[in-house]
């Protein structure tokens, strides 16, 4: 992914080109705010407003259908990613604590990025490694059967990797 920190101007031109670049038939709010996540990493103000505009529709609108899908977000992500596995499986075989961990690690109290940016921490309800339960994915990376004891170590190396 391209890097984050650029002016308004170029970030505008950036969300214009994710429009505009959309091969399907039928272009739409939904389909123009996956392009611009999938290009951005984000939705940000900037986005909204001209996904409007390319519809022809109001900036509350378009708000409307990015703030229903929790999988859009709002702010830029942390320079790496963390999601622990919510789903039924790993639950029971201890996903509470290995939450608990990752989140006294990241110094966070529930999903977000860390104040200095440099991870993102999202439930997931499922990583499709049921077997290998409880899971964690660092950077899509998926590791299986982990404990609060290996937490720690895994968390360290991902954060001492450059931004991707």
């Amino acid at each position: 992914m391209p890097s984050l920190t650029v002016n308004s101007d170029n970030l505008r031109e950036r969300v214009r080109e994710a429009i505009l670049s959309q091969k399907r038939p039928t272009v739409t709010v939904l389909s123009s705010l996956l392009a611009i996540q999938d290009e951005v990493g984000y939705i940000p103000d900037e986005a909204v407003e001209e996904v409007a505009v390319s519809m022809g529709t109001s900036t509350n609108s378009v708000f409307g259908v990015a703030s229903f899908y929790p999988n859009f977000r709002f702010k830029p992500p942390g320079d790496h990613s963390v999601e622990v596995c919510w789903g039924p499986t790993c639950h029971l075989l201890g996903a509470a604590k290995i939450v608990k961990e990752v989140l006294d690690e990241l110094g966070l109290e529930s999903e977000g990025e860390t104040a200095d940016g440099g991870a993102s921490f999202r439930f997931n309800t499922c990583l499709g490694a049921c077997s290998q339960g409880p899971v964690i994915s660092l950077d899509h990376e998926l590791y299986g059967k982990v404990n609060v004891e290996n937490i720690s170590s895994l968390l360290k190396s991902l954060l001492e990797q450059p931004k991707e």
